[in-house]
C-alpha cells in the first residue's frame, strides 16, 4: 500500500469523524487517526516520498511567494523571444531586505498546470531567469529559488530555441555571480530543468521532496527497458532529501508534517523562513569574491566526494 492509498484510508476515517456528534466517539476517531498515521506514515519508501513530491495539492512556488515574502513584484519575459509562464520571478521584500525571487511554477487546477507547462520550462524561462539573477547582481540582491518541475520541456520548439544551450548559460552564469543563491527543492527536482536554477550556494530540500537526472519512470524504461519498475527505480536513484544530505549533495532537509507539506503548510513556511534568514545572515558577512569562491569550492567537492565513492572506480582507474 503506497501512501497516496494511506491517505485515502485517513480521509475515510476524517470523514467519519465529521458525521459524529457524541464527543467520546470523536476522541477515540481521533486517537485512531493519530495512531494510524505515526504507525504508516512514518516510515515512507523512496515510491512514497515521489507520489508526495508529485502531489496534487502540494504547496507550489506561488504559495511559498504569498506566505513568505511582502510586495512580490513580477517580472515578465526573456527580452529575447517571449515570456514563460512556467517560470515565475520577480522583486519582494523579505523582512526589510529585498530579494530577487524565480521559481517554477505549477498550478492547482488541470487549466492551470496547462498554462503554465506543468513546471516544464522552455528556454525563454531559464532566459527569463537568468535576466533576473544578472539583474539581482546589478543591485546586490540575494537570489532565491524554488525548484518544483520533473525538467525542462523536450519539445521540438524548445529544442530549437537552444534548450540545451540555455540551461548551460545559467550554469555559467550561476558560477560567477557575486550575490548569494538560496535553492530550495519544493517538489520535483528534475534533472538539467532544476539545475538551471538550483545552483545555489545553499541548497535546502523538503523532507518529502525529490532530486535526481529524470524520473522513476524515465529511468526504469532506459535501464530495464520497463516503466512500471519505476518503484524499485525510485530505491535505486537515491533522490530523496536523506539519500542526497547522507552524500553531501545538499545543505539541509526541512521537515514536513506525517504525510507531506499539504497536511500542515503552515510548518513547512516556517522551517522555510528560519532556513532562508539564517542562511541571509550568514553570507551577509561576505564579500561578492567570497560568495563566489564559497559557490565554486562546494561544488567541487561535491564532484571529488562522488568521482571516489563510485563502486566501480579502482586506484589507477579511469573516471
Amino acid at each position: 500500500m503506497d501512501i497516496l492509498e494511506k491517505e485515502r484510508k485517513l480521509k475515510k476515517l476524517e470523514d467519519e469523524l465529521d458525521r459524529l456528534e457524541d464527543e467520546q466517539e470523536k476522541r477515540e476517531i481521533i486517537a485512531s487517526i493519530e495512531a494510524y498515521k505515526v504507525k504508516t506514515m512514518s516510515k515512507l519508501t523512496a515510491w512514497d516520498r515521489v507520489l508526495l513530491a508529485r502531489h496534487s495539492e502540494r504547496p507550489n512556488v506561488k504559495t511559498y511567494i504569498d506566505a513568505l515574502f511582502e510586495d512580490f513584484f513580477e517580472l515578465h519575459g526573456d527580452r529575447q523571444y517571449a515570456d514563460d509562464a512556467s517560470v515565475i520571478g520577480g522583486i519582494a521584500l523579505f523582512g526589510n531586505r529585498p530579494l530577487t525571487v524565480i521559481g517554477h511554477r505549477k498550478g492547482c487546477t488541470t487549466a492551470e498546470n496547462i498554462a503554465c507547462n506543468f513546471g516544464m520550462a522552455h528556454p525563454e524561462g531559464y532566459r527569463k531567469a537568468r535576466r533576473l539573477m544578472k539583474q539581482a547582481e546589478k543591485f546586490d540582491r540575494p537570489i532565491v529559488t524554488f525548484i518544483d518541475t520533473p525538467g525542462a520541456y523536450p519539445g521540438i520548439g524548445a529544442e530549437a530555441r537552444g534548450q540545451a544551450t540555455s540551461i548551460a548559460d545559467n550554469l555559467f552564469e550561476m558560477s560567477d555571480l557575486g550575490v548569494p543563491i538560496i535553492t530550495f527543492i519544493v517538489g520535483e527536482g528534475g534533472s538539467g530543468g532544476a539545475l538551471a536554477v538550483g545552483m545555489g550556494n545553499t541548497v535546502v530540500m523538503l523532507e518529502n521532496s525529490i532530486y535526481s537526472i529524470l524520473s522513476p519512470e524515465g529511468y526504469a524504461s532506459i535501464l530495464w527497458k520497463d516503466a512500471s519498475k519505476m518503484k524499485e527505480a525510485a530505491e535505486v536513484m537515491k533522490l530523496t532529501s536523506y539519500d542526497l544530505a547522507e552524500h553531501g549533495i545538499i545543505d539541509g532537509i526541512v521537515k514536513e508534517p506525517l504525510g507531506g507539506a499539504h497536511h500542515d503548510p503552515e510548518m513547512v513556511f516556517d522551517g522555510v523562513r528560519e532556513t532562508l534568514s539564517s542562511a541571509l545572515t550568514r553570507f551577509a558577512e561576505m564579500t561578492p569574491y567570497e560568495i563566489k569562491t564559497a559557490r565554486y569550492a562546494k561544488y567541487r567537492q561535491i564532484g571529488f566526494f562522488q568521482r571516489f565513492n563510485y563502486d566501480h572506480l579502482k586506484p589507477g582507474g579511469q573516471s
